[in-house]
């Protein structure tokens, strides 16, 4: 969101059949004018209340010299388009690959975190030539290992006909609900929770039609079991999670890793983090992004 970018990014949109999409890049007055011939480096959010392109904002400048950095608000969130419907796993795959395709545009390192990773993970699979390697936090598809979230009382109830969009006005649409589940849920150390965070994600929350992507995520309309899918990934993978992640833990990562230990080349456990180590203290995942690019990078380069 533009209040919330990065001194020397601006923001661009491509128009999808949904709306406008918009993702900040960086810009060519501030970081050098050979950056577009880069790899591109693109940052997903999460698809939780109030995510956006912010979640990874104290990540991705860090690289905007060396990379052609694209961090998107997805269809539904930030500052992009939020179309009244009925979201999909397969609208995401769509969006994150339009995005790819046309704004990319030739194989790219991709972040992403929680289900937005691991629908990344189901597209590196149908479509490997978008892919230079994957950094993902916390993958998953809340269905894993055949554990319907659908099943758990706070989805059903979310799913009661006219309830949906009040649960959201009180548990989402509000700063009091914002920052408790910030430091309830996303958090390990609230005291890494700034103002500007929660600032940022009600701001997110508060966008018109907001509710419709987010109680997607809710009611578990988007969710997938991704333990089916990791056998068949081929992309070099790197995962990350926070030791005090709540909604997938470090222990179900290790299972999902195990699954392709070929792809997947590393598994880092952030110490003292909940479900957003690159929020809560970005320099340390930033700097297990870097040295996974560089390398996979020597590896490329030995293999050539």
């Amino acid at each position: 969101m533009r209040a919330f970018q990065p001194a020397g990014f601006q923001q661009r949109s491509l128009e999808t059949k949904w709306g406008k999409m918009v993702y900040s890049v960086p810009d060519a007055s501030f970081y050098p004018p050979n950056v577009s011939e880069a790899i591109p480096l693109v940052f997903l959010h999460s698809l939780g209340g109030g995510s956006s392109a912010y979640e990874w904002s104290k990540v991705y400048p860090t690289f905007a010299s060396n990379y052609n950095v694209i961090a998107p608000d997805l269809i539904g969130w930030g500052d992009s388009a939020h179309p009244v419907k009925k979201y999909s796993a397969e609208d995401y795959l769509e969006i994150i690959k339009l995005l790819l395709e046309n704004v990319a545009k030739k194989p790219a390192w991709v972040v992403a975190s929680s289900l937005t990773a691991g629908l990344v993970i189901r597209l590196a699979i149908s479509e490997p030539q978008l892919f230079r390697g994957l950094f993902l936090v916390s993958p998953s598809g809340y269905r894993d290992f055949s554990e319907d979230y659908q099943e758990e009382f706070a989805s059903q109830l979310i799913n009661l006909p006219g309830l949906d969009r009040l649960i959201y006005a009180v548990g989402a649409g509000n700063e009091w609900a914002v920052r408790n589940f910030l430091e309830q849920f996303l958090f390990a150390d609230t005291s890494r929770l700034s103002e500007e965070v929660v600032e940022a994600y009600l701001t997110s929350a508060l966008k018109p039609n907001a509710e419709y992507a987010a109680l997607a995520s809710l009611k578990g309309d988007i969710c997938f079991d991704l333990a089916q899918y990791m056998g068949d990934l081929n992309t070099p993978t790197s995962l990350v999670w926070g030791s005090q992640s709540r909604f997938s833990r470090p222990e179900k990562g290790k299972r999902l890793a195990n699954l392709n230990q070929g792809a997947i080349a590393q598994f880092h456990i952030v110490p003292g983090t909940g479900v957003l180590p690159h929020l809560e203290i970005p320099a340390v995942v930033s700097g297990l992004l870097a040295s996974t690019i560089i390398r996979s990078s020597r590896e490329e380069s030995g293999r050539n």
